[in-house]
């Protein structure tokens, strides 16, 4: 007997990876990259640590993707630590490479998440600048960061949205947000920004969650909430990894479903280099999956 699916559901997606630290890190990256291929994102991405700590491990991973895969891929670039000079220079080396695309953040300081902020003296001030400055640089489809519960350091959610709306002036395509788990901080978020004048959109990130403790460690350092429903949700699962991952599933599968029926259209998943639970969210939104040897194609 043919097993029923769930009707399929077409949306945008994007995925988001970091350079692998070691082989076997490497090793889980580049599965992933094979296996969540199939899954048609729009584009992928890869991080970039602060004042280029990465760059060099983002480079090679960029080139990789362009060069063995079908994925339009991302680079992600901070303006920390860095001259305009210097940081044209990596624009450069991403271009050469074949990257037309860009997640243009500001970037926390080398110095570490809560430290203070302090511009390079001739680099960038902050983000919209740095979406200026590839403005001028090419004419590349640059996405951006958006908080739905304020960036860390921001005195307010209005000073966070001005900033918002300055990097769109200044050239945006789009913004991917900081990850959430309460729908309605997105709508009420979302209701703000258009209020502000701002119309490109506003992509939800989508964090599935690997591990909840280790979650709440690092939502309270980018200064995300995480909902007290889902201590229940997860409760009594630490020691059952396979429940724990069915229920992990189902609360980004009906977060994405909610976000759906409110009319999104977009979704940018943290994959966090792995597959598996990704995979279990996608089947359960039925959504439609190439073979595998196409999706290296």
């Amino acid at each position: 007997m043919t097993p029923t699916l769930p009707p399929q559901k077409s949306f945008g997606l994007s995925f988001e990876f970091f350079p692998p630290r070691s082989a076997d890190m490497e090793g889980q990256l580049w599965d992933a990259v094979l296996d969540l291929g199939a899954w048609n994102p729009d584009f992928v991405s890869v991080t970039y640590g602060a004042g280029g700590s990465t760059k060099a491990p983002t480079l090679s991973v960029v080139r990789r993707l362009i060069r063995e895969t079908a994925l339009s891929t991302a680079a992600h670039l901070t303006c920390v630590d860095a001259s305009r000079d210097e940081t044209r220079s990596v624009v450069e080396e991403f271009r050469a490479a074949g990257v037309r695309r860009i997640v243009a953040l500001r970037g926390d300081p080398a110095s570490g998440v809560g430290t203070e902020y302090r511009p390079h003296a001739d680099g960038y001030a902050n983000a919209a600048d740095l979406v200026a400055g590839l403005r001028e640089i090419g004419n590349f489809d640059i996405s951006v960061s958006a908080y739905p519960e304020k960036h860390p350091e921001s005195a307010d959610l209005a000073f966070d949205i001005e900033m918002l709306k300055r990097k769109a002036d200044a050239g945006a395509a789009r913004a991917l947000t900081q990850f959430f788990f309460d729908n309605d901080v997105y709508e009420r978020y979302l209701e703000k920004v258009r209020a502000a004048g701002i119309d490109m959109p506003i992509v939800p990130g989508i964090m599935p969650i690997q591990n909840l403790t280790q979650l709440k460690r690092f939502a309270g350092r980018c200064g995300a909430s995480v909902p007290t429903f889902l201590d229940s949700r997860f409760e009594g699962y630490d020691d059952k990894p396979e429940d724990r991952a069915k229920v992990a599933a189902d609360v980004a599968a009906e977060q994405i479903d909610d976000l759906l029926n409110l009319g999104v259209t977009d979704f940018h998943i943290y994959t966090m280099n792995r597959s598996g639970l990704v995979n279990q969210v996608l089947e359960q939104l039925g959504r439609a999956r190439r073979a595998q040897a196409d999706a290296a194609a």
